[in-house]
């Protein structure tokens, strides 16, 4: 007898980069785990035959892999549920193939206690549709004075702590958050940039903002934050992540510092990999981000570094704003773009340039955020969560930001010929996201 749990995903192009896994075959799940997984699961039977035992999903030839972990999720609920919330957050990531989110704390009230780590727990149980853990403040009120309750954060449920957009300027609070953090094995997350150095900026230094007249933003304002906070690992063996690389210098510091054996990994926007200084044109203000869109010598070599495997984890660092604190000069503009549901087709550009290998470019959505963060997902093996996503890898599209389920649409990507498409999400066992080119064989849709 079929049970509604029982579903077996046939025809499918298994891609597992947790274990290279990279084949023909099946996947089964049971209730909101995988039970069976490989080329050999049904040999020799034919759908009809298949669907007689389970409900039955034919991936027609799709890739089917873990759902992607996107580790910088800006919401704006609580504070600001105009510009995103978590609702319609969880929403764009499911047809994004997302499914799981980490939230950032940059809300109104900040999150630096633990009750307001619970509401968010409690909040994306109520409304989202895909996993979510918050990340809670490393300083109280993102102030860069105290440090919060990082222990009592942490058992109440924040997976990892950063201050978000800002960064902790003091090289001695730096050093205490390390320390305190690798007594019960914290991640401490980091946004690198020399506040004295990039104040009053607009966009990347160099010649192209002389010519548009706006103020820029020097790479180096983030390589020396960079280069302090490695020599604050190494100084105190702590766990860190830098939560966004943009240029080539602070590539290099990363890289060094891996061969060094210290515990750092980074992670690099879709957007970094994507798009360039240029790109602002005649002041785009969708494409004023934060950091800047660098040189092109600074996004290839991102790229560079991602096929190499020095970036670890590409992120949307999905940052929703109102129109209002868009169409406004560029300098007055606030930084910020949407990115959820581009993520991953942005992301597949690079396959398809023959950049970066399908496998490499996979791990850094799944497998390495799950590592980096401890969860058991980002993989496709009996026993681990059945979060999936089902993609057409071939499948052109003209991007079009009127489709977005994000509450807002200040998108750099629209108009942008794509190459890319989720057909299905599964979150839990369970589809949240599909399209109408995807069929189940046992009438299920």
């Amino acid at each position: 007898m079929i049970t509604p749990d029982q579903i077996a995903y046939i025809n499918a192009r298994l891609v597992d980069p947790a274990s290279g896994l990279d084949t023909d075959g099946a996947l089964i799940t049971f209730g909101g785990e995988i039970q069976a997984v490989g080329p050999d699961l049904f040999p020799g039977e034919g759908a009809s035959n298949v669907s007689d035992q389970f409900q039955v999903i034919d991936c027609q030839g799709h890739v089917l892999c873990p759902g992607l972990i996107d580790m910088r999720v800006f919401v704006g609920e609580p504070g600001a549920e105009h510009k995103e919330t978590l609702a319609t957050a969880s929403q764009a990531a499911a047809a994004g193939g997302v499914t799981t989110i980490i939230v950032m704390p940059n809300t109104d009230p900040v999150i630096d206690d633990a009750s307001l780590v619970d509401f968010i727990k409690r909040r994306s149980r109520d409304t989202a549709n895909v996993n979510v853990y918050p990340m809670a403040a490393l300083t109280k009120g993102l102030e860069g004075t105290h440090l919060t309750e990082m222990g009592l954060l942490k058992e109440a449920g924040a997976i990892a702590f950063t201050d978000g957009h800002r960064s902790v300027t003091s090289s001695r609070l730096m050093r205490q958050a390390l320390s305190y953090a690798s007594t019960f094995g914290a991640l401490v997350v980091h946004h690198a940039e020399e506040p004295s150095l990039s104040q009053d900026g607009a966009m990347n230094e160099g010649e192209f903002a002389s010519r548009l007249g706006l103020a820029g933003i020097p790479a180096a304002a983030e390589t020396i934050m960079v280069e302090r906070d490695v020599a604050l690992v190494e100084l105190t063996q702590g766990r860190y992540h830098l939560s966004q690389l943009s240029c080539a210098a602070s590539l290099r510091a990363i890289e060094q510092a891996k061969e060094r054996g210290l515990d750092i990994t980074c992670a690099v926007s879709a957007h970094h990999l994507a798009l360039n200084e240029l790109d602002v044109g005649e002041y785009r203000t969708f494409f004023k981000t934060n950091p800047p869109l660098r040189a092109e010598e600074d996004r290839q070599a991102m790229v560079d570094g991602l096929s190499r495997g020095v970036i670890d984890i590409i992120v949307s660092s999905h940052d929703p704003q109102a129109p209002e604190n868009k169409r406004l000069p560029f300098a007055d503009a606030t930084p910020g773009s949407v990115g959820l549901e581009t993520l991953l087709p942005v992301a597949l550009e690079h396959y398809h340039n023959g950049h970066v290998e399908l496998g490499n470019l996979l791990r850094a959505l799944t497998y390495a955020p799950a590592q980096r963060l401890g969860l058991p997902s980002g993989r496709l093996a009996p026993g681990a969560p059945a979060d999936l996503v089902l993609i057409d890898l071939d499948k052109p599209i003209i991007f079009d930001a009127s489709t977005l389920k994000s509450r807002s649409k200040n998108t750099p990507f629209d108009g942008r010929k794509l190459q890319g498409r989720v057909l299905r999400t599964v979150v839990g066992g369970k589809s949240v996201f599909e399209c109408e080119s995807v069929v189940s064989l046992s009438g299920e849709r």
